[in-house]
C-alpha cells in the first residue's frame, strides 16, 4: 500500500503545477479578519466548484498540544493522529523524552509512525538559542543538537525555533543582526545533524513577533536551510497583516500552524483562546489560497491549546479538527484555482 505521505506529496505537486500563478490581494485581510465561514458555507463553495481529489493535495498534521490535556503517551498520540485522518504528526520533544526515559523505545516510535503512514512534519523544542548570555547560548546549542538528533531518529527533518528566553516583556530587545547571527549558528548545528530549524514568530514575544523581523533574519543569513514556522494565531496576536506573507518565500514554509481565534481585542487573546479552523474570524480561506498561489505545498499542522477540548475524548477532537482543516484547505484550493 502506498503510504499516505507519498500520495499527499504527489497531489501537492499536481495542484501546484495547475494553480493560477498570479498574486491577487488577500481580500479583507488588509482591513481585518473576515467573518468566520460556516461549515455550510464552506461545503457549499466546495460543491459549487466541484472540488474532487484536492482534499489530500495539501497535507495536514496534528501538533500534539491539541490533545495535550488528555495526557496520552506518544504511541497513543500517533494512533489518535492516524485514526483522526491526519497525514502527519508534530510531537513535542518533552513527550518523546518522557517516553524514552520511562523505558520506551524511540526505534519503536519510528516504526509506529511509519506503519501509521504518517510523516513527522515538525517537532516542538525549546532550546534558548536566542539569548544574550554566551554560556547559556552554548548550552542551548548543545540541547538543540540533542533535540534534533531525537527528531531525526523518528524520521523528522524540521524543528521549531521559537524566541524562548527572549520573549518576556521584561527581556531586552535583541538586535536583529544578533538574532540573525545566532539563528545561523543554530542552522549550522541543524546542517550537521540533518534537521532544519524553523524560525517561529510568537505574537506575544518581546522579540520575533513581526513578519518583518523574520524576513530580515532569513534574508540576512541567506541560507537555503533556514526555515520559517508561521502560525495564524501568532501572526494575528503580533499585529501582523496577513498580506505580509507575500514577502516571505513559500519555500521557507514547510510547516504552518493552523488554528483560528475569536473576535476579541488582541490584548485579551491568549493561547487558550485558539479554536478549530473555521470557528473564528481568521481569514483562513483567502490567506491559504494566496499561499498556494505563491507556491506553498507544505503541511498545515493543527496547533491548539484549548482547555475545553482537553476535556473531550482525544479521538473526537482529532476527527473534528482534521475535518475542519480539510474543509478550510479544500475551499482555499478551489479558490486558488479560479
Amino acid at each position: 500500500m502506498i503510504q499516505r505521505r507519498h500520495f499527499v506529496a504527489a497531489g501537492a505537486a499536481a495542484v501546484a503545477s495547475t494553480l493560477i500563478q498570479s498574486k491577487p490581494g488577500f481580500g479583507d485581510a488588509a482591513g481585518g479578519p473576515n467573518p468566520p465561514a460556516s461549515d455550510a458555507a464552506v461545503d457549499a463553495e466546495d460543491a459549487d466548484n466541484n472540488v474532487t481529489g484536492g482534499i489530500d493535495a495539501i497535507a495536514i498534521g496534528l501538533n500534539t498540544s491539541t490533545i495535550r490535556g488528555q495526557k496520552l503517551s506518544v504511541p497513543e498520540q500517533i494512533d489518535v493522529a492516524s485514526a483522526g485522518g491526519f497525514d502527519a504528526i508534530e510531537p513535542w520533544i518533552r513527550d518523546l523524552e518522557a517516553y524514552r526515559d520511562a523505558g520506551g523505545s524511540i526505534t519503536e516510535i519510528r516504526r509506529r509512525i511509519d506503519d501509521a503512514g504518517l510523516a513527522v512534519c515538525s517537532a516542538i523544542g525549546f532550546a534558548k538559542w536566542i539569548v544574550d548570555d554566551v554560556g547559556e547560548r552554548t548550552e542551548a546549542l548543545r540541547i538543540a543538537r540533542r533535540d534534533m538528533e531525537l527528531v531525526r531518529s523518528i524520521g523528522g527533518t524540521c524543528i521549531a525555533a521559537p524566541p524562548i528566553g527572549a520573549h518576556q516583556a521584561s527581556d531586552d530587545l535583541v538586535p536583529l543582526d544578533a538574532i540573525a547571527e545566532r539563528f545561523a549558528a543554530l542552522c549550522e548545528v541543524g546542517a550537521d545533524v540533518g534537521v532544519k530549524p524553523q524560525l517561529e514568530v510568537w505574537g506575544f514575544s518581546k522579540n520575533l513577533s513581526k513578519l518583518s523581523d523574520v524576513a530580515y533574519v532569513l534574508t540576512s543569513i541567506g541560507r537555503d536551510d533556514a526555515l520559517f514556522l508561521p502560525d495564524f494565531y501568532h501572526l494575528h496576536k503580533g499585529g501582523n497583516a496577513f498580506e505580509g506573507l507575500h514577502y516571505v518565500s513559500a519555500k521557507t514554509m514547510q510547516c504552518f500552524h493552523i488554528n483560528d481565534y475569536p473576535d476579541r481585542p488582541l490584548d485579551t487573546l491568549s493561547d487558550a483562546d485558539r479554536v478549530y479552523p473555521g470557528d473564528g474570524v481568521c481569514p483562513l480561506v483567502d490567506t491559504i489560497a494566496d499561499l498556494i498561489r505563491g507556491g506553498f505545498s507544505g503541511t498545515f499542522s493543527l496547533e491548539l491549546f484549548n482547555r475545553d477540548l482537553w476535556q473531550q475524548p482525544a479521538d473526537a477532537v482529532a476527527r473534528t479538527g482534521a475535518g475542519k482543516c480539510r474543509r478550510v484547505i479544500d475551499a482555499a484550493i478551489a479558490k486558488a484555482a479560479r
